[in-house]
């Protein structure tokens, strides 16, 4: 699942106020966290899940896993909290519309040669 940069920013500000629903300890991601990341995933739609281990690279690792498996988008990923979006089959949160900006290539002055 991919999401466009304005969708991403809304989903953060909406999982601002969220607290943590699961949480990675120190067996790292096992098949019942990702169960429950499963299933707080289709009860609620986004979800935030922390991390406790100090390891960034395995956090990064962890998300890309959970996002492969579980058919997710990746929100965001600060310090030991991953924010985690997938929608459900009867959408709640209503993402804003992917629009397609043209890109305006802004033309330089002509320059005058003498």
């Amino acid at each position: 699942m991919e999401l466009t940069r304005d969708q991403r920013l809304f989903l953060r500000a909406q999982a601002h106020g969220l607290k943590p629903v699961v949480m990675i300890g120190n067996n790292g991601l096992t098949d019942a966290v990702i169960r429950e990341i499963a299933i707080n995933l289709d009860a609620h739609e986004l979800i935030k899940v922390r991390v406790l281990g100090d390891d960034r690279a395995l956090r990064e690792q962890w998300l890309a896993e959970i996002c492969d498996h579980l058919d997710c988008a990746p929100v965001q990923h600060i310090g030991k909290l991953l924010v985690l979006y997938r929608q459900a089959e009867t959408p709640r949160i209503q993402l804003p519309k992917p629009t397609k900006k043209t890109a305006s290539v802004a033309k330089k002055p002509a320059t005058k040669t003498a």
